[in-house]
């Protein structure tokens, strides 16, 4: 292929971890992953990020370093046959790096057939994904394999891609290029560096052949104006778009929040990504202000694996108008923080005698389970008691909210607990 038809983003991709920008975590000169090709070790990987952080990128480097054969498939396109093919030629070529790109497009059946190659060694996977792979990913394969995410490229990272182009690339290196805005083209690329490249050789193309070009932000304005009007699921619109949903829901203002469903709907937006976020959401931001929002939102799930579009944008609107107009809470969320805070500041603190379980008689002896009280013998089914460790006693961290239901279990607690927990 000639390098004219190739697109920019692909001319400028990195050969060696020295040439990818960004990832400091992983491939800095303390990365984990620089630690294990010193180490001649390449395990099983999932890579989890957004477009255009370097996912296949880094799977071709760590295969080439290794000296591994390297195969890649597209979830997208691909299925059982394709991977039974690529298994077949790995155990005759003593093994191989298998690269799954959309990972989570994989159904269970086509994922549970790498089972067996991943498991004897033939292949070491390494698959990525823009899900969450806890949701996406078989148990299974998720525990033969480590899991490193990738963040989106920064302003300075950005720039440094955009002007490595300019300097190294054959056509743009040709080009008299003057950058003088670039805030606009950053922002557009929403920190994905193969977007930031096609839309800048877009600009580049679009000057003429021979002219200089002057990059700034009214140019890349007019050029982009109207892709930025459509939803892409997998750019910058993706994680605005979810945003602004979210902050609608717990805004509560159903009239936006249905409005930014329907721009995903008709965007194409995976249904069961806009389920997942109505379930983290009706726990994180309604809680026990409205127990029901969770068991809606749980429904709505199974409702759209089961039904798939179209239909299943019925059940989201259902799902979307009542969380919006249900009360809020982030109680419990915030409870969860302060007590993950208290075991990170304060250590792992022993469980306190009386609550340990003693299925010994040694254990017996030592005073496991001596001194719990039972609640169920009491009255009320209550017992005052100490449940924290002794250093973390009388610590609050659920602080029920204002609302309706949270004042109830605020004074329900108040009488049980009295002046211990002073909510």
């Amino acid at each position: 292929m000639a390098i004219k038809s190739k697109p920019l983003a692909e001319r400028m991709r990195p050969r060696t971890l020295d040439e990818i920008a960004g990832q400091e975590h992983l491939i800095g000169p303390k990365g984990v992953l620089r630690e294990l090709l010193k180490q001649k070790q390449l395990p099983s990987i999932i890579f989890w990020g957004p477009p255009g952080t370097g996912k296949t990128t880094l799977a071709r480097i760590l295969a080439n370093e290794a000296g591994r054969l390297f195969f890649r498939l597209s979830a997208v396109d691909a299925g059982v046959k394709e991977v039974r093919q690529v298994i077949k030629t790995a155990e005759k070529a003593g093994g191989a790096v298998l690269f799954i790109d959309e990972i989570h497009r994989f159904s269970k059946s086509q994922q549970d057939a790498l089972l067996g190659a991943v498991e004897s060694g033939t292949l070491t996977l390494i698959g990525a994904t823009t899900e969450n792979p806890s949701f996406e990913v078989i148990n299974a394969l998720l525990s033969r394999a480590q899991v490193y995410t990738l963040n989106p490229l920064g302003r300075d990272e950005l720039l440094g891609i955009l002007k490595r182009a300019i300097r190294e690339d054959a056509l743009l290196s040709s080009r008299t290029i003057h950058l003088k805005e670039t805030g606009l083209l950053l922002r557009y690329s929403g920190g994905d560096a193969r977007k930031l490249l096609n839309l800048f050789e877009m600009i580049v193309m679009q000057s003429g052949s021979g002219e200089e070009v002057l990059l700034s932000d009214e140019v890349t304005g007019h050029i982009v104006q109207e892709r930025m009007m459509r939803y892409d699921k997998d750019g910058e619109e993706h994680y605005d778009i979810i945003s602004a949903f979210i902050k609608s829901i717990r805004g509560s203002d159903p009239n936006a929040a249905v409005y930014w469903l329907a721009r995903m709907i008709e965007g194409g937006e995976d249904p069961k990504f806009i389920a997942r976020r109505l379930l983290i959401l009706a726990s994180e931001d309604i809680g026990n202000a409205n127990p029901n929002a969770l068991l809606l939102a749980n429904a709505t799930f199974d409702a759209v694996e089961r039904i798939g579009y179209p239909e299943c944008a019925i059940n989201l609107a259902h799902c979307v108008t009542y969380l919006a107009s249900s009360p809020k809470s982030n109680a419990s969320y915030a409870a969860l923080n302060k007590a993950r805070e208290a075991v990170r500041k304060e250590g792992e603190q022993a469980v306190p005698l009386h609550l340990r379980n003693a299925p010994t008689k040694l254990m017996k002896e030592l005073g496991y389970g001596r001194d719990y009280r039972y609640a169920h013998n009491y009255e009320e089914h209550f017992v005052a008691q100490d449940y924290l460790p002794e250093k973390l006693s009388g610590r609050i961290f659920y602080e029920p909210g204002d609302n309706a239901r949270e004042a109830e279990i605020r004074r329900r607690l108040k009488a049980l607990w009295g002046e211990k927990y002073k909510y």
